[in-house]
């Protein structure tokens, strides 16, 4: 005879399986289930990438830096550490909220731990004033 769940035990389970899929943990990597974003997409205008900071499109999970004037770069958005989307870009580096890693806005090098793989390189395209995925 099998006897009904508590309340308790169902929201004990509950809660773990929330936090179980909330937190996540390492993966290999594989960025292949999340919608990729469209070649020629525009991003952004130049004006929209402040000197020395960035901008993050959460959607696409690309952010986009300008280092020095004139001079764009864009990286992934996803942390290297658990995968997060990170959350900011401020003082010459992108930063993730869920853990505290930093990467250089020029080079996406770690600046700060936990993550010790740099956040990869993505193309983008600058004509006139518009910022476009390559």
């Amino acid at each position: 005879m099998t006897l009904p769940a508590s309340r308790r035990t169902v929201l004990l389970a509950t809660g773990a399986a929330a936090l179980a899929v909330g937190c996540g943990g390492q993966d290999d990597g594989d960025d292949s289930s999340a919608a990729s974003p469209s070649p020629g997409q525009e991003l952004a205008r130049t004006a929209e990438i402040p000197v020395g900071g960035g901008r993050i499109f959460a959607d696409e999970k690309i952010v986009v830096t300008q280092p020095t004037q004139g001079d764009f770069k864009a990286f992934s958005a996803v942390c290297t550490h658990q995968r997060c989307i990170v959350a900011t870009v401020a003082d010459g580096t992108i930063n993730c909220a869920c853990h505290k890693s930093s990467f250089g806005i020029a080079d996406g090098a770690v600046a700060g731990g936990p993550a010790t793989e740099p956040l990869p390189a993505r193309k983008i395209t600058v004509e006139g004033d518009a910022i476009t995925l390559a």
